[in-house]
C-alpha cells in the first residue's frame, strides 16, 4: 500500500490511513480531536528514533473517511484491525492522544491477541456520570453538551478558549510542536462532523471493559492540563490494573507530548 491510501470497511465505509512505512515494528497511531488524518511531524520523528513504523488512520467523520455518528469508543477496534489487516499487520503496538486515547485503548481491550502494548498521552477517561468527569476543564461546555445528546453538542459553537492552554503548552505550539496546532486549525476549516461525533462518543458508554487490557499500558499525563485533567489519567489507571500512570509536572495538555519519544521507546520496547 501507498504511503496515504483509502480503504474499504466491510460496512461500505473508506477510512483514509497512512503510513510511514519501514520495516520497524507497526505503531497504530490515534491524533487528537480534531486530526485531519495526516502523520504529523513530530510525531513521525518519534516513530522513527524508536525504529517503530508509524501508521495512522482518520477516525470517521475526519479527512477523507467516511462519516460514522452513531459510532463508539469500541467501534475503533473493528477499524484498527481493518487498516492492520489491509497492510498484511499481525501484531502491533498502540498509541493515542487526546481524543485518539480512549480509540487506543478500545483497540487493545478487544484486540488482545494482536496488541502488542499500548501508550497513551492526555487519554480522556470514560464518563463517571459526575462532576468529577469535567472538574478542571477550562471549557467543559463541549462534553457537558455532548452528554445530553448529539443534537446539543452540534447546536454549540465550537469556539477555541485560549485559556484552556498553558504557557508550556503555548511554547510548545510556537516551537517543536507547532505542526500539531496547525494540524488540528486544518482539520477545524474541514467541518467538525468528526469532532462531533469523538465529543458524543467520549460522553456515552464506552462498549468496552478496559479491564480486558491484557498489553503492557503507559498513560502519561501533564499535571497543569486544563483541558483533560490529570484526574483522567487517574481514572483510567484504576480501570486498567496493570497500566502505568506518568504524570509530568508543568505539562499542558500540548506540552505533554515533549514525551512521544520516551513512550514510543517503552512501545519499542515492550513489542
Amino acid at each position: 500500500m501507498s504511503a496515504a491510501a483509502s480503504i474499504r470497511t466491510s460496512d461500505g465505509r473508506t477510512l483514509q490511513v497512512a503510513d510511514a512505512g519501514g520495516a520497524g515494528f507497526p505503531l497504530l497511531w490515534q491524533a487528537g480531536s480534531p486530526h485531519t488524518g495526516d502523520l504529523i511531524g513530530p510525531v513521525r520523528a518519534a516513530a522513527e528514533a524508536a525504529g517503530l513504523r508509524l501508521i495512522g488512520w482518520a477516525r470517521p467523520g475526519y479527512g477523507a473517511s467516511t462519516r460514522w455518528p452513531d459510532r463508539r469508543i469500541a467501534d475503533a477496534a473493528a477499524d484498527a484491525a481493518v487498516v492492520a489487516d489491509a497492510l498484511g499487520i499481525d501484531r502491533f503496538a498502540l498509541a493515542g492522544y487526546s481524543g485518539g486515547g480512549p480509540h487506543a485503548l478500545a483497540a487493545a481491550a478487544l484486540l488482545p491477541d494482536r496488541v502488542a502494548a499500548v501508550g497513551t498521552f492526555a487519554s480522556v477517561a470514560p464518563d463517571t456520570g459526575g462532576d468529577d468527569w469535567l472538574a478542571g476543564m477550562a471549557s467543559p461546555e463541549a462534553l457537558t453538551a455532548a452528554r445530553q445528546g448529539r443534537a446539543a453538542r452540534e447546536a454549540l459553537p465550537d469556539d477555541f478558549d485560549p485559556e484552556s492552554f498553558v504557557a508550556a503548552d503555548w511554547a510548545a505550539l510556537g516551537g517543536p510542536l507547532a505542526a500539531i496546532g496547525e494540524d488540528a486549525v486544518r482539520a477545524g476549516s474541514q467541518g467538525t462532523d468528526g469532532l462531533v461525533d469523538d465529543d458524543v462518543a467520549f460522553a456515552q458508554p464506552w462498549g468496552v471493559d478496559l479491564a480486558r487490557v491484557t498489553a503492557p499500558v503507559l498513560l502519561v499525563q501533564g499535571d497543569a492540563d486544563r483541558v483533560i485533567p490529570p484526574a483522567h489519567a487517574r481514572l483510567l489507571g484504576a480501570a486498567i490494573p496493570h497500566a502505568e500512570v506518568r504524570i509530568r509536572p508543568g505539562d499542558g495538555h500540548v506540552s505533554v507530548l515533549a514525551a512521544l519519544s520516551e513512550v514510543f521507546a517503552a512501545l519499542a520496547a515492550a513489542r
